[in-house]
């Protein structure tokens, strides 16, 4: 339903727009055909799921916020914030907010609220969090419960 959506908007952009967005499309229905044979393939073997790679399924749809609790567990695990020089950086906690809400709701980071921020400062953040093994952590320290 989404590329339905993503090449019904392709045709109120400019027309020389519109060979990208039909590649776009055509990869990316090829890579999802490859990408389920190869799950198909593995589940059929008996084998796991690779780990290490945190699962949209592992977060719940509960509230979407984070709660004092949590964040006071966080914070320690983040990078220093960028020295306000130049264009101010988005604080950290909306920054993890908008990453939550991508990861729990499945949604592309092109749909991210505007009140979360641009999706490709985001999206940026999580590939350096994710790649400096600081995702993993976040998601350990969320799945332990509120000191109460």
């Amino acid at each position: 339903m989404p590329e339905a959506r993503r090449l019904l908007l392709a045709l109120a952009e400019p027309p020389e727009r519109l060979g990208f967005r039909l590649a776009w499309s055509d990869f990316r229905r090829r890579h999802q055909a490859l990408a389920r044979r190869c799950h198909a393939a593995r589940r059929a073997r008996g084998q796991p799921a690779r780990r290490g790679i945190p699962a949209v399924q592992d977060l719940s749809l509960g509230n979407l916020d984070l709660t004092d609790g949590q964040w006071e567990r966080i914070a320690p695990l983040l990078p220093a914030q960028k020295p306000r020089t130049g264009r101010p950086a988005k604080d950290h906690r909306t920054t993890l907010s908008a990453m939550l809400w991508v990861a729990r709701t499945g949604a592309s980071w092109r749909d991210l609220p505007e009140h979360l921020g641009p999706w490709q400062t985001v999206h940026g953040r999580y590939r350096r969090w994710r790649q400096a093994g600081i995702w993993q952590q976040i998601l350990d320290a969320l799945g332990q419960p509120d000191p109460t």
